[in-house]
C-alpha cells in the first residue's frame, strides 16, 4: 500500500520504519523542521557558538523485550549511551535527544513543514490537505499526533478515534533553556524544587559539549497551566528565578529562551494502537499507551503490526 503518516515522533517514525520494512510505500508529514516531536533537541547559534538543549523527553528507559532490543542496535549505533545521574537504567539520545528518530528517519520519505490540516476521501483511499502539501493520494492514513490534534483530523472519518482522544487530557510544561556563562555550584540534576519539575545540566549528558554549561528547566504541570497563555520570554525569566539557587549566585547568563510545551505529558492508556480495516486508517502515539518514550515506540510496533494483520 502507499501510506501517509501524518507525525514524526517516536511512534510515526517508528510505524513507518516498520511498514516500509514490510514492503509499502510510506511518506512521512510533519509541520515541524525536523524529526523528533517531544523527543526534540533545540540547535541554537549565539555569540559565535553553538548550544543544544534536549527541551522534551530528557530520557528514557527501556523495559520491554523489543524495545529493550531496539535500544542495544541504537547503542552499537552509537547513538544512544546510558546516563544514570538521571536514574539507573535511563538512556539518552547522543548527541542530542533525538538522534535515534533522526537515524530512522533518513531512511524514510519524510516531508518537513507540512501541516495537514484535512483528510479527505475519495475513489476508495485518501487525499490529505494542508499547507505545502501537493497533491497526493494514499491508501491508507496513519495519524500520530498529540491527542488534542487527533479529533479535528479524524471527527468526520473515524468519530470512536476522535472520541478516544478526546477523553484523554495531557499537562503542559513550560520549558526554559539557558546557557550561562560559568559552571552553576549544582548537582546535574535536580526535580521537584517549588515551581520546577525538573532541571538538567544538559552539557554533562553523555556526547555534549562539556565546556558549556547549558541548562534545561521544566516547569511542574501545575506551575505551567497557570503561565499557559503567557510570552515566552518573560516566563523563561521567571523560571530561571524560581532556579533553586539565588539570582545573584548564578553565573551570567549567555543565552535562554523558552518553549511551551501544549502536550507535554498524556495519562497512561492501555490501547496501544488503533486501526480501521474497512477504511484503511489507524492511530498511535503515547496517548494510546502511555507517557513514556518506550510507549509511543510500541504504539508505532503496534499499529504496523494491526496494518500487516
Amino acid at each position: 500500500m502507499q501510506v501517509a503518516i501524518i507525525g514524526a515522533g517516536m511512534a510515526g517514525i517508528t510505524c513507518a520504519s516498520r511498514l516500509v520494512e514490510a514492503g509499502h510505500e510510506v511518506t512521512v508529514f510533519d509541520k515541524g523542521r525536523g524529526p523528533g516531536g517531544r523527543m526534540a533537541t533545540r540547535r541554537v547559534e549565539h555569540g559565535g557558538e553553538t548550544f543544544r538543549f534536549d527541551h522534551g523527553a530528557q530520557y528514557f528507559t527501556a523495559r520491554e523485550m523489543a524495545f529493550q532490543a531496539q535500544v542495544r542496535a541504537w547503542e552499537a549505533d552509537g547513538i544512544v549511551a546510558p546516563w544514570p545521574a538521571a536514574k539507573e537504567g535511563a538512556w539518552v539520545g547522543t548527541p542530542g535527544m533525538n538522534a535515534p528518530i533522526r537515524s530512522m528517519a533518513e531512511a524514510l520519505n519524510v516531508q518537513f513543514a507540512t501541516r495537514v490540516s484535512a483528510l479527505v476521501r475519495e475513489r476508495g483511499g485518501w487525499r490529505l490537505e494542508g499547507e505545502g502539501l501537493a497533491d497526493a493520494s494514499f491508501d491508507a492514513v496513519v495519524v500520530a499526533v498529540p491527542a488534542e490534534q487527533v479529533a479535528p483530523l479524524l471527527g468526520a472519518h473515524a468519530p470512536d478515534f476522535a472520541e478516544d482522544a478526546r477523553d484523554v487530557t495531557s499537562e503542559p510544561c513550560w520549558t526554559a533553556m539557558v546557557a550561562f556563562e560559568g559552571r552553576v555550584d549544582a548537582p546535574d540534576t535536580l526535580a521537584d524544587e517549588g515551581a520546577i519539575g525538573w532541571a538538567a545540566r544538559n552539557s554533562a549528558k553523555p556526547g555534549r559539549d562539556a565546556d558549556q554549561e547549558c541548562w534545561v528547566i521544566q516547569a511542574n504541570p501545575r506551575w505551567s497551566r497557570a503561565q499557559l497563555e503567557r510570552e515566552a520570554e518573560n516566563v523563561g525569566e521567571e523560571l530561571l528565578a524560581h532556579f533553586p539557587r539565588a539570582p545573584g549566585d548564578l553565573p551570567p547568563v549567555l543565552f535562554s529562551t523558552a518553549h511551551r510545551w501544549r502536550y507535554a505529558k498524556c495519562e497512561k492508556n492501555d490501547a496501544g494502537a488503533r486501526w480501521d480495516a474497512a477504511q484503511r486508517i489507524g492511530v498511535c502515539g503515547d496517548w494510546l499507551s502511555g507517557p513514556r518514550v518506550e510507549n509511543a515506540f510500541l504504539s508505532g510496533l503496534e499499529l504496523a503490526r494491526l496494518i500487516e494483520g
